[in-house]
């Protein structure tokens, strides 16, 4: 199968006979290109990392980047349990927001979640227990969650309440929350304040942007409206309200692999767009907008579980290639069994039988279990490390490197981290090692590359691809994840006659090479 459009400068083609299955295959592909939380660079040799990179003994040293950072934050740190005290904060939500007008409230649908995970949470909670600060109650993760705008008040914000899952991860989700029409903005955020108890304060983390809707259009959407519709490899949810009912509202759901109906969690699943032009026993990832007609195959983000390809199908008299918008009510005919549908009955996910009508072929008469409303979602990550010490100050405002820029090359390069809440007190790490890095603004940090002798003992000897994580860490010691990676590809020179490897001059030559870097990057400074 050969994969369409820009996903082939990745993932070009997979052997017919391939071990892998279809899902392993979609699971693999989707988390490496699809996922939003991954920008995509420019440069062909800057990659965003996945978790099957990330946890690569081969690519990104995770062991020595915690070597690294134990000199730097001047505390003591058990060699290779650093990468273990991540904290993670995942914030999941819909990308559209109905407006509710006067004393309505039309909460959100489905509503926010958050989620939080990683040891180092137990780590800050342990560490707040050593010092007797309290009963269980103090060390409890509890947050509130409100729209971003000076005029929220606390009674406007939701308190959350967390409850651990099986997976380990912490949930809570905001049911109430709404936006009256006396909130003019046509965009708004969503503000998480997070707590250890009742006294420490982690940080305040905001959502994406959130287009604000009087109600589901009705009318054909063109590119002016590009934000309205669904595209390929968009993350989006499902939910199915028997007779316009709010209290029976039921999100699709993955839980230990299976898919579940449940009222109170949600997941986010990846939808990819078929290639029509195929065999039906084949599924390949296409480009552009969902359409109704269209073949169609939902992936979980989180587990990878897959339902089988199925054809988007139209709740109301559109055309067929009308495009699918946000909050449209449709369902979902399976490819291969044109008689069956996804069907909600009695909180449990299967298959509806409906054959077509003999006066109207092309009529198929639905229940209410088969008609779900689709929505566009987002999930923005924060995960960073603050290490046995559990730094007491809030941990945002929260650096996002949003791209990178190569200047030079060589053994004299720089590189240009774009982003947002970028400040003096951050330096960059390539994997273990320190960048001499400037501050330039709030969106622009400027560092030196470092030469990748510093990675591996023998440099002549290196012929092979060396890839390393980018982390950002705070002068306090608090290290910054980011989904970005530098990846060093050698320039392969033949040896010269009579050359040997690994001459002793080795070290005097990797002396130089940085010395002269750092030197031209402080004259760079100076002028």
């Amino acid at each position: 199968m050969v994969v369409a459009g820009d996903l082939q400068e990745r993932v070009t083609v997979v052997q017919e006979g391939d071990d892998k299955s279809l899902n392993q295959y979609l699971r693999c592909l989707l988390r490496r290109t699809c996922s939003p939380e991954v920008p995509v660079s420019l440069l062909s040799h800057l990659l965003a990392y996945s978790e099957d990179t990330l946890f690569s003994s081969e690519l990104c040293p995770i062991g020595r980047l915690d070597l690294g950072f134990h000199h730097q934050l001047g505390a003591p740190r058990e060699p290779g349990t650093e990468a273990h005290a991540d904290q993670s904060v995942t914030i999941l939500h819909a990308k559209v927001a109905q407006k509710s007008y006067g004393n309505e409230k039309r909460f959100f649908c489905p509503p926010p979640c958050v989620y939080i995970s990683g040891d180092g949470w137990r780590v800050m909670q342990d560490h707040l227990k050593a010092d007797g600060r309290g009963g269980d109650s103090a060390y409890r993760p509890c947050g509130y969650m409100c729209l971003d705008s000076s005029a929220q008040s606390q009674a406007d914000s939701f308190k959350l309440a967390f409850d651990e899952q099986q997976d380990s991860r912490m949930f809570a989700s905001a049911k109430s929350l709404f936006i009256s029409d006396q909130d003019k903005r046509k965009h708004f955020c969503l503000l998480l304040r997070l707590f250890v108890g009742h006294r420490q304060e982690v940080g305040s983390f905001h959502s994406r942007m959130i287009k604000v809707i009087s109600k589901p259009s009705q009318k054909r959407q063109s590119m002016k409206n590009a934000d309205l519709c669904i595209s390929s490899c968009s993350r989006v949810a499902l939910f199915n309200r028997l007779r316009s009912q709010t209290v029976s509202t039921r999100y699709l759901s993955v839980d230990r692999g299976a898919f579940v109906a449940s009222a109170r969690q949600w997941t986010a699943f990846t939808i990819t767009l078929g290639d029509q032009r195929v065999d039906q026993g084949d599924f390949v990832l296409s480009e552009g907008f969902i359409c109704y007609g269209c073949v169609v195959q939902l992936v979980c983000t989180e587990t990878g579980a897959a339902l089988p390809p199925m054809v988007i199908k139209q709740h109301a008299i559109l055309d067929v290639d009308e495009p699918v918008s946000q909050l449209h009510k449709c369902s979902f005919q399976l490819r291969d069994d044109p008689e069956a549908y996804l069907c909600l009955s009695n909180d449990v996910v299967g298959l509806h039988h409906a054959p077509s009508s003999a006066k109207d072929p092309g009529r198929v008469v639905l229940n209410d279990g088969s008609c779900w409303t689709i929505i566009g979602v987002e999930a923005v990550e924060f995960t960073f490390n603050q290490g046995p010490s559990c730094i007491e100050t809030p941990v945002t405002p929260f650096p996002v490197i949003t791209g990178l820029e190569v200047n030079g090359g060589g053994h004299v390069a720089t590189l240009e981290v774009h982003g947002e809440n970028l400040s003096p007190h951050l330096k960059v790490w390539f994997g273990n090692i320190e960048a001499e890095t400037m501050f330039r603004s709030p969106q622009s940090l400027l560092c030196v590359v470092p030469d990748v002798s510093v990675f591996s003992e023998g440099w002549r000897r290196l012929r092979h691809i060396t890839t390393v994580p980018l982390s950002l860490l705070r002068l306090d010691g608090l290290i910054y994840r980011t989904a970005f990676s530098f990846t060093y590809t050698p320039e392969l020179r033949p040896l010269l006659c009579g050359a040997e490897e690994g001459q002793p001059d080795d070290v005097l030559l990797e002396t130089i090479h940085q010395e002269f870097t750092r030197a031209n990057f402080h004259l760079f400074m100076q002028s």
